[in-house]
């Protein structure tokens, strides 16, 4: 019993900082998903909507917050560091992330609830199923803490913590130190919208009150249809959504050809102006290259001209689905180079390259 107290110990508390380090590596992609929360919330439970809403802007802190404290609360258990406390408070956290998994599960609501971010992607069940393990193995080590010892380890959870901030910040202020995005450098965005290989189905049919598979739909009339499941999960085309357009049409096929610098513009509240000045003054060193600039947004035709005037950026615009321009940048602006479709370079507002740094990455 007190060697499987300390497996279970050394288990929730590794699980806890891998899931909190693949987090903060990306926090505002745990921020866009708590406000997917939010929005649902608000629209499932009206009598609380403005209470949900006015969550909103402070998803990031929430975010930054509750990622970090994986990470310290899971080094803490590991460092045995206050036990008692750091038992009780982590269940209390597996307690709340049950029921959002719970929740997306039953109701199908946000059918990715991001508990490895980007890296490991769990379907609503699975999410589930794996916080009730870690309800149990947590149960487990509250009920048998009699066994173990706190020790005077408190540095190294303050280490943690300085660290787990400090990787959140560098994340927010430049982008993510390792991209598990679709869109990352060095991807070529039409091979992600192909399959990697035909995909396969089986079919699951009855008859006669039993249930029965089949790679090959059968020449039976008698069997009646119950679902087509995709084998060959893997093969799946990575993108779906990438859709490029102005108002006179489909310009998708357009940006994955050539030398491209793509300016992206979330429509938020939390474009940064002050970046788009040398962000003009880039675009216009590439005025005599190969390089076309333009930018990507999900804002209105009026708004786009609004910034473009008062910012005197000399580039045409096209539309895409906001939540593919999330995907592609976490900044705003952001910008994103493309050579024949293949990721050449991605850049924050913060570190805005060069011209010689961009006709390098084209090399």
């Amino acid at each position: 019993m007190k060697i499987a107290a300390h497996i279970a110990r050394f288990v929730v508390g590794a699980i806890f900082i891998f899931s909190g380090l693949v987090k903060l590596n990306d926090p505002v992609g745990t921020q866009i998903k708590l406000e997917e929360y939010f929005e649902v919330f608000a629209t499932d439970w009206p009598f609380m909507h403005d209470f949900w809403m006015a969550l909103v802007p402070y998803a990031l802190y929430f975010s930054v917050l509750m990622c970090a404290a994986e990470v310290i609360l899971g080094v803490a258990l590991l460092v045995s560091y206050k036990l008692k406390t750091t038992s009780w408070v982590l269940l209390l956290l597996v307690v709340f992330f049950t029921f959002l998994t719970f929740y997306s599960a039953y109701y199908n609501k946000v059918t990715d609830c991001g508990c490895f971010g980007d890296f490991v992607k769990l379907k609503p069940w699975a999410s589930f199923s794996k916080d009730i393990f870690l309800l149990v193995l947590i149960l487990f080590i509250l009920w048998q803490r009699a066994i173990y010892r706190s020790l005077r380890t408190g540095w190294l959870v303050g280490l943690s913590a300085i660290f787990s901030l400090a990787l959140a910040l560098y994340a927010i202020l430049f982008l993510p130190p390792i991209d598990f995005l679709p869109y990352k450098i060095g991807a070529n965005i039409p091979a992600q919208m192909q399959a990697s290989e035909p995909l396969r189905y089986k079919y699951i049919l009855e008859k006669n009150g039993k249930t029965e598979s089949f790679e090959q739909y059968p020449n039976d009339t008698t069997y009646k249809f119950k679902e087509m499941v995709l084998i060959n999960e893997g093969a799946k085309p990575k993108i779906t959504d990438y859709k490029v357009w102005n108002d006179t049409g489909d310009f998708t096929q357009e940006t994955l050809k050539g030398e491209k610098l793509i300016v992206v513009f979330k429509n938020t509240p939390d474009l940064n102006n002050a970046s788009l000045a040398k962000i003009r003054t880039l675009v216009n060193s590439l005025k005599d290259t190969n390089v076309q600039s333009l930018i990507l947004t999900s804002n209105s035709g009026d708004t786009m001209q609004q910034i473009c005037k008062a910012h005197q950026l000399e580039m045409p615009y096209y539309y895409a689905d906001g939540t593919v321009l999330k995907t592609i940048s976490r900044a705003n602006p952001g910008l994103w180079l493309l050579k024949d479709g293949t990721v050449m370079g991605k850049w924050h507002y913060n570190s805005t390259p060069t011209r010689g740094e961009i006709l390098d990455k084209l090399q």
